[in-house]
């Protein structure tokens, strides 16, 4: 019997989750369908958006992502004490984002705000509160993203009827090892399913979005220094005005300098090896990527076979070996059920819960466990 979503989703538990929805149809979410040979790869874009988009709004940090042809992976942050710190006002408005609300709410967020009696004034209070639990859902979440998609392509389609197969299905996460699986599963599914030859070419994945920002910042360094040694030789003597170049923002057009919400894009997770930021990846960005291209050499299907005798720093900092990781972390889904962490928390989670197991124990011990792994 399916457990109940209150038990797969629990803040007290843990903040991570892996997160997979499926498309239902034969006809593809994004891709090339087979047969009818119609295109759907401008979907993918569709889905990206739209996550980065809620995550403007919820408080619901996006860790890892893959969007492939029919399905979609995410690896999030719930955070639950960063909600709690928004004034009414910011979560009304985060929220009339995406719902228009009641007319007290409309009100509120309007001139007629300063007319309003202090029993409308508490009544909006309540109302944010119910709110600011539902910013910091995942369900809630989830429902904005796969609602608007399945509309979307429903309206595209010109057709009706459930366009996901099912609720999405949830991991929870409940320690380091566990995130740096999800994460590797999730950022290496176009590997190994042979879509890219890497994960530089994973287009819609957030691995090569990591990528591409450190090309930019790279490029950027380089061009700043090559501007400042420009500026050096024109002007040794140091003469210029240095108002000369700024731009005047007060003669752009207010168009040009505002953003449409749904352009808005929130930026991804970051890595934080030294535990500075209470919400960040807790290892090195280098160190990841060094790990997915060592493991997407081994899963990619043209290569499978040959694992390099070399541990990537990140797996030894874990003490994980890499052989079983590759094996594991490969099929993330099927070996573990909706809890993955070390063998004792899984232990004390089932104790909690008062049942007699949690499905992939036994996994976990070979996967996460260092003494098992030796053995």
């Amino acid at each position: 019997m399916a457990s109940p979503r209150y038990s797969q989703i629990s803040l007290e538990d843990t903040c991570w989750y892996h997160v997979v929805s499926r498309c239902v149809r034969r006809a593809f979410l994004c891709g090339i369908d087979n047969n009818t040979g119609q295109s759907y790869e401008y979907r993918r874009d569709w889905v990206e958006k739209r996550i980065k988009y809620l995550a403007t709004i919820f408080t619901v940090d996006i860790a890892a992502y893959a969007i492939m042809n029919n399905h979609y992976h995410l690896v999030v942050r719930v955070d639950n004490e960063r909600v709690q710190d928004l004034p009414t006002e910011e979560v009304i408005r985060r929220w009339t984002c995406l719902y228009k609300g009641p007319v007290i709410v409309q009100r509120y967020m309007s001139d007629l705000r300063k007319e309003m009696s202090a029993a409308e004034l508490r009544q909006v209070d309540m109302l944010a509160d119910v709110y600011r639990q539902r910013l910091c859902d995942l369900s809630w979440f989830m429902k904005n993203l796969n609602q608007y998609i399945s509309c979307r392509a429903n309206a595209e389609d010109q057709v009706k009827g459930h366009f996901w197969e099912s609720r999405y299905k949830c991991q929870a996460l409940l320690d380091e090892k566990a995130v740096l699986a999800a994460m590797a599963y999730t950022d290496l599914n176009p590997v190994r399913a042979g879509m890219a030859e890497d994960i530089e070419e994973s287009a819609h994945t957030s691995a090569r979005q990591r990528i591409l920002e450190l090309k930019t910042i790279e490029a950027g360094i380089s061009c700043t220094r090559g501007a400042k040694n420009d500026e050096l030789r024109a002007d040794p003597d140091g003469t210029k005005d240095p108002g000369a170049d700024v731009e005047d923002n007060a003669s752009r057009s207010p168009k040009a300098l505002a953003m449409d919400d749904e352009a808005k894009q929130a930026p991804l997770l970051q890595f934080d090896p030294a535990g500075v930021y209470r919400a960040s990846i807790p290892f090195a960005l280098s160190d990841y990527l060094e790990m997915l291209g060592t493991v997407g050499r081994v899963v990619h299907p043209a290569r499978r076979g040959y694992i390099s005798d070399k541990c990537p720093p990140l797996l030894e900092t874990f003490n994980m070996d890499l052989a079983v990781f590759v094996e594991h972390s490969s099929h993330f889904i099927e070996r573990f059920g909706n809890h993955v962490g070390d063998p004792a928390l899984l232990i004390e989670l089932a104790a909690k819960r008062n049942v007699r197991y949690l499905r992939g124990i036994a996994r976990s011990r070979t996967l996460f466990s260092a003494e098992d792994a030796a053995a």
